[in-house]
């Protein structure tokens, strides 16, 4: 028969090692029995709970509590205002020395690292509104002979409608006003400026690849002229799809323009730094000649 438990038992708590019981402890007289040490040394707590004449152990890792450290640990210290304010004013600080030093070297070269990396960045941004080209659609173009070709230019010569292609380039809403022109129109005029030279033929590829016409002639003054072809018909979605929007199609333009303007300006930095090495060196080598004639 079990002895039942006259009294609770007082709790233990026992680290860096592990109990083994050599028999069972409700067949003994002392509740615990004998106890071993462990062979292999454990950094687990045991824990000897009673309630209600009920034995319960509980385990408790040093593991767990070294990971909430760590945790605690490796979270970001948020900086105060003041931190934020004083670290702006070093780099301010650290810039304003390079850019008023005496030596022309050290404020080429800086204004040189800040430029390139302007660069990047705006390479970077200009990323984001490359639009994947889809698979080339195959389709049989309508061959249309001289005198079509001949007739459709002059009317469309004539014809004061056209449709401006500006500084955003190419994008929905250039097709859009072009499939519009065409519901009532044969012919488009579409008119590029600013332009730069060479820039209306890449117009004129992909305009007909998205608006689905025929080129019938590019003008010297950046004029292209589009045929919407005999047997047309007007698309549900005038606006392809893989086309930017008017306002990101200016955004991309800003930054194109930004970045041209940052690429000349590196270069002009760094024909000015060789420059300065050349001058530098004929500036040494005389200094020396003067020195071995003395």
């Amino acid at each position: 028969m079990l002895r039942p438990l006259c009294h609770p038992l007082p709790r233990l708590h026992i680290t860096g090692f592990l109990l083994m019981q050599r028999s069972n402890i409700f067949g003994r007289q002392d509740i615990l029995g004998s106890w071993l040490p462990a062979r292999y040394i454990s950094n687990e707590s045991v824990e000897l709970k009673t309630y209600n004449d009920v034995v319960r152990f509980s385990l408790d890792k040093s593991d767990d509590i070294n990971s909430a450290e760590k945790i605690q640990k490796n979270k970001k210290v948020k900086m105060s205002k003041k931190a934020k304010v004083n670290e702006l004013r070093f780099y301010r600080l650290k810039a304003k020395k390079k850019m008023n030093s005496s030596n022309p070297e050290v404020r080429i070269r800086y204004k040189l690292e800040k430029a390139k990396r302007k660069e990047t960045w705006l390479i970077e941004k200009l990323r984001k509104y490359d639009i994947p080209n889809p698979p080339p659609e195959t389709f049989d173009p309508e061959i249309l002979t001289e005198e079509e070709r001949h007739y459709l230019k002059r009317t469309g010569e004539k014809k004061k409608h056209y449709v401006p292609v500006g500084r955003r380039g190419v994008f929905g809403g250039v097709v859009l006003n072009m499939h519009l022109h065409w519901k009532n129109h044969e012919t488009v005029k579409v008119i590029c400026k600013p332009c730069k030279p060479g820039q209306v033929h890449e117009y004129a590829e992909e305009l007909a690849r998205l608006s689905k016409g025929i080129v019938i002639d590019i003008k010297p003054n950046n004029i292209i002229i589009f045929y919407r072809g005999k047997n047309y018909a007007q698309p549900e979605v005038m606006s392809p799809p893989n086309t930017l929007s008017k306002a990101k199609a200016l955004e991309k333009y800003r930054f194109g323009q930004s970045l041209e303007h940052t690429s000349q300006f590196i270069e002009r930095l760094e024909k000015e730094l060789e420059e300065y090495h050349q001058h530098l060196a004929k500036f040494r080598k005389g200094k020396e000649d003067t020195t071995t004639r003395c």
